[in-house]
């Protein structure tokens, strides 16, 4: 079986509907969106293949994979799943997806997973939001390199004078 997802931020929303997915079949195999074909939200901060790596890392795959760049139901047509599950806040239409697979000679059940994590964090997009409230935008307060007049820890925990100044 498949799952597809974009997976920029992992967070348990991610995991629960992976868990879920596996619980369908024997072998799960993720398609992760490539950076191109994401257009019904901002684009991923994360790299294509970094997130496809972590999904792979996870559990309840079996392997990851990146999506074609031009058509994004080639990879079905090589995979040829019995079944395509789509999270419970995915932005694909069922019946739509269902006829372009007919029309492609695909016969694929899909299954949409109703089962959703329920946490404060269980959206990428509420992620980023958080970070940015938290550090008003600006994320340089962990940047190394960044000059400093003020004492700064080495790796052992001694204070030392920085002399990048």
């Amino acid at each position: 079986m498949v799952a597809t997802g974009t997976f920029d931020i992992i967070h348990p929303g991610h995991i629960k509907f992976l868990k879920e997915a596996k619980k369908l079949g024997d072998e799960l195999i993720v398609i992760v969106a490539r950076e191109k074909n994401v257009k019904h939200k901002p684009k991923p901060v994360i790299p294509e293949e970094q997130r496809r790596k972590v999904v792979e890392a996870i559990k309840y795959v079996d392997k990851a994979i990146l999506g074609d760049e031009n058509d994004i139901f080639k990879p079905i047509e090589e995979l040829k799943p019995d079944i395509i599950v789509l999270g419970y806040d995915q932005h694909f239409d069922e019946k739509w997806l269902e006829e372009e697979l007919r029309k492609r000679n695909l016969s694929c059940k899909v299954i949409r997973i109703k089962v959703k994590e329920d946490c404060e964090f269980c959206s990428s997009h509420k992620i980023i939001e958080k970070i940015l409230q938290r550090y008003g935008g600006v994320l340089n307060a962990f940047d190394d390199s960044r000059p400093s007049s003020s004492p700064r820890e080495n790796n052992k925990g001694d204070v030392q004078a920085d002399d990048r100044a």
